[in-house]
Formats: C-alpha cells, structure tokens, sequence
C-alpha cells in the first residue's frame, strides 16, 4: 500500500543562503552516508520516492517546509553533497532546476562514461517521466525542475516539480524504478499537490487504457484522415469535460504533428509519447478524437494524494540554530566514521530513535 498525501507548496521568492546550503550539503551528505551503510543504497532511492520523508528530510536540512523551493533545494544539496564520493556510496545524481534539467541526458552520459554504467535505459527513464508529466498528465503545472538519482545497478528515482502559471503553486511527481510495469498507467510513486484539480486529462490512469490504445492507432493512420475527423469535431461540439477548445488548436500545426507520429508509427501509447514533437495539444486533439469518434472517453481523475528539526530560514516556525545545526553534522560524520571503525554505538543510537519516532507517530 503506498502511503499518500497532499502537501501544500506555495511558490516563494528568493533562494537558500549560501551558509544555510552549505550545511545543507554537508547534513545531506552524512545522512545518505549512514543511510547506505544502514540499508543500502536502493533503501535511499525508495525514501527519495515518498513524499512523506521527503519532505520531513528537507525540514531536517533546515529548509521551508511549506515552499515550492524545498523541492529544488534539496535535490540540489544532494547532488552537491554527493558528487565527491558518489563512487563511493554508488548513488549518482543529474538534473535540476530550468535549463540545467534540459541538460540531465547529458550529465547521465557523462556520469556513465566514467564509470561504466549503461546510460540508454536512464535517459529513457528521465525522459519519458518528464514527458508523462508534462505531456500525457495534463493538471495545469509545468515542469521547471527535474532530478533523476540512480545507482551502479540501474535502479532509479525521479523528482520533479511543475508550477501553476495561474496562482504559482507547485505540484510536485516522484517516481521509483522499482515496481513499475509501465510508464503509461499509474507509473507514479506519489503525487504531491496543494489541493485537486476539478479538470485534468489524466491519460495515464488505468481508466485510460482504451484512449492510449486508440490514440495509438489514429497516429499510425495518414494524417489527412485525422485532419478529417478533427474537422469534423470542430463542426459538431466539444464537451465542457474535457480540457481542451477548438481555438486551443492550430490546424496546421496539429497537421504537422500527425505527419510525425505516422512517420513513427508507434506500436503503443509510451512509442507515440516518445516521438519528438508529440505534446499536451496533440494528445488532447488525439484523445478527443478518441472520445467522440470511438465513444472511448479518457480520465479526467487528479491522480494527487510532512518534522522541523533545525528551523527555516526564513524563520518559520523558528530561525535555524547554527550551533545545532553544525552539530548535528559532527555527529553524523563521527557516527560513520565510527561505524566503518567497527564501532557502531551511535549507529545503533539513531536507529532506535527512529524506532521509537515510528511508534509515537
């Protein structure tokens, strides 16, 4: 049963200080530390994938626990803590905020030239969640931040975030590698949102599954022929169910689209996700094709479902303790150097602090 939630993200101006992210690397490295020698580096991506721990790890790092930018932050205090020995521990890091998340195939390339690892099956991960996201899950969010952690076996974890143009709140998707069966129904390890949405094209729901069969199939047909039934719906009616008006849609290039995906001639849903210039308008027009031709209607279902340790900084709800803060990081760092010495006391100390976190909770 996956635990399941909504976390409320307003979007908030400025960034960390520089003293706040820099202990915030540094906390973050020691914590994954103790982390991979407790339980293993696959235990690390599984706690990254739930909302939960997340978002109490980035409270624990000292960070809002109420902003948009915890997302961001944290995911960028990792990859900095880590970079250094991710050799060592076997946990890698690529992405991240605007245009350095355009550059994540890149960084897994070189990420993977380095040590060996395969990078076509990553790249394919990181891609294809983004385009999940931003493309086949249609709530109004877009995509400005995105993060893919992964280690020397292959398995990965996906972070992502998108922002609403319309009231800057964000949303936020985590993946696991782990237990999925297919990247176009219910892929999603949680979804965090500030509320649910009334309208949202939800073409990865299991309910869906005749709308990607079928959307699938009219983008192998000539595109004259969609064109035609587009035509068509124009002159018939749209539902007010659907997110989606004719003047959303330019012929022309709705036209151009179309000559791509047959061009492909995807042999499924996630093919016709994949093809370069496939996006939110064309699988609307796709899916409302669907709909009123076919009588198969999509998803309209909100697939969306927090620990303060050494305050914010922006002094909610206390200013960070420095004193505390640095440390907690000595601790940390002795506990795993203590352990590699054999000496495992503290170790054992913080694991019953988290048991006995678990029971009061």
């Amino acid at each position: 049963m996956r635990r399941t939630g909504i976390a409320e993200l307003p979007l908030h101006g400025g960034k960390a200080p520089a003293w706040l992210f820099q202990r915030m690397t540094h906390l973050s490295r020691e914590i994954l530390k103790v982390f991979v020698l407790e339980f293993g580096v696959r235990e690390v991506l599984r706690r990254l994938s739930d909302p939960f721990w997340f978002q109490a790890f980035g409270c624990v790092l000292g960070f809002d626990w109420h902003s948009s930018g915890l997302t961001t932050t944290v995911c960028g205090a990792i990859k900095e803590g880590i970079k250094e020995i991710s050799d060592e521990i076997g946990l890698f890091v690529a992405g991240g905020k605007g245009k350095i998340a355009i550059k994540t195939p890149n960084e897994i390339c070189l990420i993977c030239e380095k040590t060996g690892l395969s990078a076509s099956s990553l790249i394919h991960a990181s891609r294809l969640s983004a385009k999940v996201d931003n493309s086949a899950l249609q709530d109004g969010y877009n995509l400005y931040h995105h993060t893919i952690f992964f280690t020397g076996d292959g398995t990965w974890c996906v972070i992502q975030q998108g922002m609403s143009q319309k009231d800057k709140y964000a949303r936020r998707y985590h993946w696991l590698s782990e237990g999925i069966k297919s990247f176009v129904c219910e892929p999603h390890a949680a979804i965090c949102a500030m509320r649910k949405e009334k309208i949202v094209l939800n073409l990865v729901a299991k309910e869906s599954e005749h709308t990607r069969r079928i959307s699938a199939s009219l983008a192998r047909e000539h595109p004259d022929r969609l064109l035609k039934h587009w035509q068509d719906i124009e002159r018939l009616y749209l539902p007010r169910h659907h997110c989606i008006e004719a003047r959303d849609i330019n012929p022309k290039r709705l036209y151009k689209t179309f000559i791509k995906a047959y061009e492909a001639q995807p042999s499924d849903f996630e093919e016709l996700l994949g093809v370069k210039g496939i996006g939110p308008k064309t699988l609307r027009a796709l899916s409302l094709i669907s709909e009123l031709i076919y009588g198969e209607r999509p998803s309209f279902r909100d697939p969306a479902r927090f620990g303060f340790a050494h305050g914010g900084k922006d002094g909610h709800p206390y200013p960070v303790n420095l004193r505390l803060y640095d440390k907690s990081i000595e601790i940390l760092k002795e506990a795993v150097n203590s352990a590699r010495l054999g000496y495992t006391e503290k170790i054992k100390a913080i694991r019953r602090l988290s048991l006995f976190e678990e029971k009061v909770s």
